[in-house]
Parts: structure tokens; C-alpha cells; sequence
């Protein structure tokens, strides 16, 4: 049996002769089991965000795109795409070709990024997930449609089934600005508006418009060059191998992108404000721990008449300061215990029931609810993180407690 850890057990649940002692122990395990808490449901709601954000750009973006590093357009009629395209595992390929231009609606004149696309990007993406009015379509007959992000329809004043079509005007690759005639300069094509989508990104809700791939090389007079290749993988297709077979056929003159390399900014942002967060209720976990060095301080006080018994019974100084350190350590522990519960609890609860809401309006948001995912790792975080911190701060009484014995 481990005598001091029994003797550290016994004073963490007797009563003791200062009723202060058992006041700040009580505070010492409430403050680090609510800072554990608040740990444990922090970083469960920074993962429902963040499977948000994920599920929101799975739906638009592909598993794997190849962009040209130098330049903007290239030709994937080549033996190395030829290879590439009848690896196993490949699902869709659609081709993408992404261009500025400058859309009239009416009275309105807006620069817009326009991306075409083919008609497999109607395959590779879950594009009426995102839709916010309106259908997502590319051409029927011979009309072409612009499904246009939230934030641009709304600078246009634009919405589906409006009988005026969107006027584009596009820029001539290779042709010289007439001053006495500059409309010379421009291309210009018309689509319907067929809907309006939304990424929560404003890069792309206020200046994207998704339109089909050959108004785009009509307007912008390419042949059958694209400016990415992107590729859905068949269910169950490891990624990270056939990225790396890709690029290993392409060589260093492509880029072959994932899904979190696409979004990467957006990805790192939500990571860093997630962890810079868990460094704040570090710091407050910090301050409540040092709760538990006035409550170990005032039980060696109290425990003075003990701590002679126990030496004239033969106990060694290392045995004797072993007891408060363990009685330290229990205390922190059984705060750790009790707010991994607690937080596990409430994040249980907000999954089922909504109990926090981010707005009273249904549907203001892609949400209702602030969003929970617990994760094992950062269980295991908050775990040694809480742990490691209560530990080191029990060592500063216990050390004095050994000087005391030493002299």
C-alpha cells in the first residue's frame, strides 16, 4: 500500500479543525474543474465551426486541383495528363477556366471574377447545398445562366427570374484600347441569371460568378485551355497518395492542391484563433491553481502535530512531503475529473437540445445552434495541459515544507 498517497486521501475528504482549510480546498477544485470546463467546450465549439466551415467548402471545392505554377492557362492534352487521368481512383474531372471581366446589370457595373466550368462540375459539387435562391444551372439550349455569389447579386440588384439578362464585357487578350472607340476593346456576352449561392467566404460571395466554360473561352477567345484541372476521388481513395502520385507525374512545373491547401488561409486562421483561445483559459486555469498553494500551505500549518508524529515514528522527510504532494496532485486531479465530466456534459447537451443559440430568428444563420464536435485529441490537450500546470504549481509549498523539514 502507498502510505502517503492513503494519508494524502484521508485529509483531501476528512474535515479539518479550520473550516477556511475546507472553503479553499472546495474553491481550489471548483476553479480548476471550471476552467477545464471551459477548455473542453471551447475547443468542441472551434471543431463545430470548423466542420462547418469544411463541410460548406466540400461542397464547392474538389479533392484534388492542378494549377500551372507559371502563368495562368495550360493545355492537359499531354502524355503526363494522359497518364494522370486513368490512374485508379479518379471519379469526375472538370475543367475550370477563371477570368475578369466586368458584368452590367441595368444600371449597375460591377468588376466580377468569373469562373466556367464544365458540366461535370455539376457532379463534383453539392452546388444546390449552397443555393440561396434560385437553381443551379450552366446552359439550357442555347442559353447560358450565371449562378452569382450573394454578395454580388445584391451589389447588382439581381435575382433569378428577372427577364434582363447579365451584359458581360470582357477584356481582348490580344487587342489594343481604341480611345476613340473603346468599347472596341471588349468582348461582350449576355447570361440569364439562373441563381444565387452562398460560401460565407467574401471573396467569393461578393465577386465569383460560376458561368459555363465555353461562354468563357468565347468571350475571352481560348480554345481548350483550362487555368485548373479539378478531380473528385472515388469513395474511400486515399488523397494524400494520389496527390502525391499526381504531382509525381506532373513534375515540379504543377501544383496538385488538397482541400485544406485550397482554403488554406481560412483553415490556419480558425486553428490559430482555436488555440490562441485555449492559451487565455491557460492563463486563467494558471491563476485558479494557485488556489490550491494557499490551501496545501494552510494544511501544513494545520498539520504540524502530524507531521512530528509521523517523524517520531520513523517516517523520512521525503515520505512526509510525499503526503502533501499527493494531496496536491488530488486535488488537481479531482478537478480535472469533474470538469472533463462537466464540459463532456454540456457538450452533450448543446448537440442534442441547442441550449446556446447564436440568433432567436430561425434561420438567420446556416445554424441555429453554436455547433459541437468533441475530438479525443484535444481531450488528451486539455488533459496533460491542466495536469502539467497543476502539478508544477503544487511543487512551490511542498519545496518550502522540504526546507523546513531539512533545517
Amino acid at each position: 500500500m502507498n502510505l502517503p498517497l492513503f494519508i494524502a486521501r484521508r485529509y483531501l475528504f476528512s474535515r479539518k479543525s479550520h473550516n477556511a482549510i475546507n472553503v479553499i480546498s472546495a474553491i481550489s477544485v471548483c476553479g480548476i474543474a471550471i476552467a477545464t470546463m471551459a477548455m473542453v467546450t471551447v475547443l468542441s465549439v472551434f471543431n463545430g465551426f470548423g466542420g462547418i466551415v469544411e463541410g460548406l467548402f466540400s461542397a464547392f471545392d474538389p479533392h484534388l486541383k492542378i494549377t500551372v505554377r507559371e502563368g495562368k492557362v495550360f493545355r492537359y492534352d499531354t502524355p503526363e495528363f494522359g497518364q494522370l487521368l486513368r490512374l485508379p481512383g479518379i471519379l469526375t474531372v472538370s475543367e475550370s477556366l477563371e477570368e475578369n471581366a466586368l458584368f452590367k446589370f441595368e444600371e449597375q457595373q460591377v468588376p466580377v471574377r468569373v469562373k466556367g466550368v464544365s458540366e461535370e462540375f455539376r457532379l463534383m459539387t453539392d452546388m444546390e447545398r449552397l443555393m440561396v435562391d434560385g437553381t443551379f444551372r450552366l446552359q439550357e439550349d442555347v442559353v447560358n445562366y450565371a449562378t452569382l455569389g450573394a454578395g454580388l447579386a445584391a451589389t447588382l440588384g439581381a435575382r433569378p427570374g428577372f427577364i434582363h439578362p447579365i451584359e458581360i464585357f470582357a477584356p481582348r487578350r490580344d487587342g489594343r484600347v481604341n480611345l476613340a472607340n473603346p468599347s472596341a476593346a471588349f468582348t461582350t456576352g449576355y447570361a440569364q441569371i439562373g441563381g444565387v449561392f452562398t460560401l460565407n467566404q467574401p471573396e467569393v460571395d461578393e465577386q465569383m460568378a460560376i458561368i459555363p466554360i465555353g461562354l468563357v473561352r468565347e468571350l475571352f477567345r481560348y480554345s481548350d485551355e483550362v487555368t485548373a484541372l479539378e478531380i473528385n476521388l472515388q469513395p474511400g481513395s486515399p488523397v494524400k497518395k494520389m496527390k502525391k502520385e499526381m504531382q509525381r507525374l506532373l513534375g515540379d512545373d504543377f501544383l496538385v492542391e488538397d482541400r485544406y491547401e485550397q482554403q488554406q488561409e481560412s483553415y490556419r486562421m480558425l486553428q490559430i484563433e482555436k488555440w490562441v483561445t485555449f492559451l487565455i483559459l491557460a492563463f486563467i486555469l494558471l491563476i485558479a491553481v494557485f488556489n490550491v498553494v494557499g490551501s496545501l500551505s494552510m494544511l501544513i500549518v494545520e498539520k504540524k502535530d502530524d507531521i512530528r508524529s509521523l517523524q517520531h515514528m520513523g517516517a523520512s522527510n521525503g515520505m512526509v512531503t510525499s503526503v502533501f504532494l499527493y494531496e496536491g496532485w488530488l486535488i488537481t486531479f479531482v478537478g480535472i475529473i469533474a470538469g472533463m465530466v462537466a464540459g463532456l456534459s454540456l457538450c452533450l447537451l448543446q448537440q442534442h437540445f441547442g441550449l446556446l443559440r447564436l440568433s432567436n430568428v430561425p434561420g438567420a444563420y446556416i445554424i441555429d445552434a453554436y455547433p459541437v464536435i468533441v475530438k479525443f485529441s484535444d481531450l488528451l490537450v486539455v488533459f496533460a495541459v491542466v495536469s502539467l500546470i497543476g502539478l508544477v504549481t503544487v511543487l512551490y509549498p511542498v519545496n518550502n515544507l522540504r526546507k523546513q523539514l531539512e533545517k
